[in-house]
């Protein structure tokens, strides 16, 4: 059948197969089956390690080169400029948004210690003193890497990105010939990273079946309702962002409510269906000029533009599930360490956009992970339940794309006509 050949439900098997399989062996195999268990699980951890040791270059090439590319789209002229404007003001509310929303969420439903605990069965513990947070005279020190490479090696993500975007944006300030090699490097890092993720992600259900067996050993299909939990997490972080979106477009872009909900009904189907905001994009450009009003030349450029470096629920869903992990370990990043990850948060979202969905998830949440002093070893296994939360994000993406489109269109004038010459 055509679904099982989607990476994303090869995963979801395998991690339900690896669960049951350890549930089994922990209740009927005794501990011959626990040996070869645990020897299994080893290869998970291989495969999560090798997942790790991307992140680090590969984010850094991304900001660079995503960085280089807002830079492009901004010198195109003073609408671009209004749009890139507009995008960086969203992913801050999407992402302070998410912040106080999970949180909240997590208060009132907390995550059972119980079953935390089961889902914690196959991961390694937190570092000790993982919880500390430096005092604010130390974190605004450490802002500016001493020895970016030290920094790097030490898995210190938020100095990694400052001096990325440093890298970045003083890129595009040398001579246009110099700055593109520059850049082209930095981008054939990038591409080289994605294709080793890829060889990695092929035997992704492999090391998730393995990570599985180690769940399922220790503490059986207990972890099943924290996962449930999990996604309905993320998707209502999603869901709440394409909400606001909607919000925006009818108060400050002032589009009727029946209009807007006519002109985006097909594309949220197509969002639905393909779960990606670029084979939306031509229907995003249909329906804001045809049903919106929107003119073709703003329709043509923002949209576009929108879809290369914005994802308006990229800052929300991803910090979700950065909280989510801290709330399964039962860890509380301080206030900066929050403002650290928004910081990142809002850094990977551009420069992760235009990724394959499995490679963005890695690398846009492993760093927020990190930036928040949290383990990253559920991630994959966070990445096996993704399917259901990347539906609303890509709803919340293309919404918030057509709402800045129609906010934009209503701040632009079109060009007057033309006089007419009267013939003599």
């Amino acid at each position: 059948m055509k679904f099982l050949k989607s990476l994303s439900v090869q995963v979801m098997i395998a991690l339900a197969l690896g669960v049951a399989v350890g549930a089994l062996a922990a209740a009927y195999g005794g501990d011959p089956a626990r040996r070869i268990v645990e020897g299994v699980e080893a290869l998970g951890g291989l495969w999560l390690n090798a997942l790790r040791m991307t992140v680090v270059p590969l984010i850094f090439a991304v900001l660079v080169t995503g960085i280089a590319q807002v830079s492009d789209a901004a010198a195109t002229g003073r609408l671009a400029v209004r749009g890139v404007a507009w995008f960086l003001a969203l992913l801050l509310l999407s992402a302070v948004t998410s912040v106080l929303l999970v949180n909240g969420v997590l208060a009132a439903w907390p995550v059972s210690e119980t079953a935390a605990t089961a889902l914690r069965a196959g991961a390694q513990a937190p570092p000790a003193g993982i919880a500390t947070a430096p005092d604010f005279a130390a974190w605004v020190k450490s802002l500016a890497p001493a020895n970016p490479i030290k920094a790097a090696a030490e898995d210190a993500v938020l100095p990694v990105v400052v001096f990325a975007v440093f890298v970045g944006f003083a890129l595009t300030r040398l001579p246009a010939a110099r700055g593109k090699t520059l850049t082209e490097v930095f981008e054939a890092l990038g591409d080289a990273m994605i294709v080793i993720v890829r060889w990695v992600l092929v035997v992704a259900p492999l090391g998730v079946f393995a990570l599985g067996l180690g769940v399922g050993l220790r503490a059986g299909v207990g972890a099943a309702g924290v996962l449930g939990q999990y996604i309905v997490v993320a998707s209502l972080a999603g869901l709440v962002i394409a909400v606001i979106g909607y919000i925006l477009a009818i108060t400050v872009g002032r589009v009727p409510v029946g209009r807007w909900a006519t002109a985006t009904s097909p594309v949220l189907a197509a969002a639905f269906a393909t779960q990606s905001s670029l084979a939306c994009l031509p229907a995003m450009i249909e329906r804001s000029r045809d049903d919106l009003g929107v003119p073709e030349r703003i329709a043509n450029l923002i949209l576009p533009l929108a879809v290369a470096v914005f994802r308006f629920t990229s800052p929300a869903v991803n910090l979700a599930v950065c909280i989510f992990v801290a709330h399964v370990y039962g860890i509380q990043p301080s206030a900066l360490q929050y403002a650290g990850a928004v910081f990142v948060a809002l850094a990977v979202s551009v420069g992760s956009v235009g990724l394959p969905g499995q490679v963005s998830f890695i690398v846009s949440v492993a760093p927020i992970c990190i930036a928040l002093g949290l383990p990253i070893d559920l991630l994959p296994i966070l990445l096996a339940v993704e399917v259901v939360p990347d539906i609303f994000r890509t709803l919340g993406n293309v919404t918030g794309d057509m709402a800045v489109t129609a906010i934009l269109a209503k701040g632009e004038l079109e060009p007057e006509p033309e006089p007419a010459t009267s013939q003599a």
